[in-house]
């Protein structure tokens, strides 16, 4: 399957794609040095969001879909060095309305839960000159 959504995305800030079915994305992230928030490595909680939020884009695949909410959990901290496996799988879907439970893991084990709602619109969230519509 092909990816259709967050094409122009950089891989080294939310992730690379490394699996994609219908309804289901596996996207992983190396934590880097400039992803540190202190001096023991500590990888901001952002950019683990950031990867189960792209998962999650992924999984629904559509070229127009947006983050509408999350709810998620961080339940251990991720350090420099390591990877984060973002695995996405769509729970449900209401026509346009798509609910996506994500699970981060480093080493196997969850770092980050989350359900996603995603909504696929008509046209980009932008608009068509690709300025803020208000």
């Amino acid at each position: 399957m092909d990816q259709r959504t967050h094409l122009s995305i950089h891989p080294a800030l939310v992730g690379a794609v490394v699996d994609l079915s219908d309804g289901a994305a596996t996207v992983t992230l190396v934590g880097t040095d400039s992803m540190a928030a202190d001096e023991r490595g500590l990888v901001h909680g952002g950019f683990t969001f950031g990867l189960a939020d792209y998962a999650a884009m992924v999984a629904v695949n559509d070229p127009f879909v947006v983050l509408g909410a999350a709810e998620t959990k961080f339940l251990a901290p991720v350090r420099v060095g390591q990877t984060m496996t973002a695995t996405a799988t769509r729970s449900a879907q209401k026509g346009r309305k798509h609910t996506v439970d994500v699970v981060v893991r480093v080493d196997g084990a969850d770092v980050m839960t989350g359900a996603f709602t995603a909504f696929v619109l008509d046209a980009h969230v932008l608009g068509d000159d690709g300025a803020a519509e208000g």
